[in-house]
């Protein structure tokens, strides 16, 4: 009862013919449907962002995927995706979301995006998951989903940086792959103590 299986981020919008696909974010929902029979809690993470929201382009009048330098450090600018209420913001029709426990809305206060499922991007305000998965005595976290090298990134080191034992399974994340982006956070994800099969 002491390892749960965290699901990050597996919505329309991360997946092919979504507003920020990742190639291939489709494929591992079957995986991780299967995964979650080997796990005594379930916990899913969904971006849950306001229209407008300051991470978006659109709201600097920015190029997609350019950078911008916010208060809590530097940003990427992404095109609108996973707007509250949203087709896009809603989990793959597949991922077999009735297993999950909790599921953890991240990225909803307009002035701060939110990669982790722990914190959000000032690395310092929590959601919560941490308390919930202590109270419940879990320490052990297997972490897969969308994208390896934000959210699981940013939520792995975190998870490992809390003191929890974690690995990513690999096979079942898919990566955006920005400007080297995958290199950097595998290095980070080894750094931080995280088992990478």
């Amino acid at each position: 009862m002491t390892h749960a299986l965290l699901v990050i981020d597996v919505q329309n919008d991360f997946c092919p013919g979504g507003a920020l696909a990742v190639a291939g974010g489709d494929d591992i929902v079957p995986g991780i449907n299967a995964a979650m029979n080997d796990y005594a809690a379930v916990i899913l993470t969904q971006d849950w962002h306001p229209a407008g929201h300051s991470s978006f382009a659109s709201s600097h009048g920015a190029d997609p995927m350019s950078m911008a330098e916010m208060p809590y450090g530097p940003q990427v600018l992404w095109p609108d995706h996973c707007i509250q209420g949203s087709v896009g913001a809603q989990f793959h029709p597949n991922l077999t979301v009735d297993r999950a426990d909790m599921i953890i809305r991240k990225g909803y206060n307009p002035a701060i995006d939110s990669y982790s499922a722990f914190f959000e991007n000032d690395k310092t305000t929590p959601t919560g998951l941490e308390g919930y998965l202590r109270t419940r005595g879990i320490a052990t976290l297997t972490l897969v989903g969308l994208a390896t090298d934000f959210c699981v990134n940013y939520s792995a080191v975190d998870a490992a940086r809390l003191g929890f034992d974690v690995t990513v399974q690999t096979d079942l994340c898919r990566a955006i792959d920005f400007n080297g982006s995958l290199a950097a956070a595998t290095k980070e994800m080894m750094d931080a103590g995280v088992v990478l099969k």
